[in-house]
């Protein structure tokens, strides 16, 4: 079966900066939508028309990624307004960012926190791979037709270029 819009395909690939450093590696297939929201646009485009068994690899400049590094979604807030257990890495969604903080945060997005000091938390709304060249390759494992319901909400389950607070809800904030 050939891939085209709306079809899951399942793919096994090696995520790597222009320098070579590995980023992500799926060893095991993975099911992604094509033509829903699983995947970068540049992505789906690139696996129209491939089959099981093709493989690919793909450069990404960061507008075909995640975008230029944004300095103005660098936010700097007290400390206080943070619970003790935050920690350097958390995501936190945006939505949930405590009273207090900067109403110039954009709410749509998801902050890491990127530095703790006794006064002051830093938080980041770009992407970890924002302002990165990236390298893809990719081997198609599978394809098959997707499920209505697969169509209807945009993906087979998996949304790996998406950045998520962990299952449980967002615990810098537990």
């Amino acid at each position: 079966m050939e891939i085209k819009q709306h079809t899951v395909a399942a793919l096994t690939w090696t995520l790597t900066d222009t320098l070579g450093e590995t980023l992500d590696v799926l060893d095991e297939p993975v099911e992604f939508l094509v033509g829903g929201d699983d995947l970068l646009a540049r992505i789906d485009e690139a696996l129209l028309g491939r089959s099981a068994g093709d493989t690919l690899s793909l450069h990404l400049e960061p507008e075909d990624a995640f975008g230029d590094y944004r300095e103005n979604l660098l936010f700097l807030e007290a400390r206080t307004l943070f619970p003790d257990s935050l920690e350097e890495g958390m995501i936190i969604e945006g939505s949930a960012l405590p009273a207090g903080c900067n109403p110039e945060a954009p709410r749509d997005l998801f902050y890491t926190v990127t530095e703790i000091y006794p006064e002051h938390v830093v938080l980041d709304g770009n992407h970890p791979l924002a302002g990165i060249a990236l390298r893809l390759h990719i081997k198609v494992c599978a394809v098959r037709a997707a499920t209505a319901d697969e169509v209807g909400c945009g993906s087979a389950g998996t949304g790996f270029f998406r950045i998520q607070p962990p299952a449980g809800g967002t615990p810098a904030l537990h």
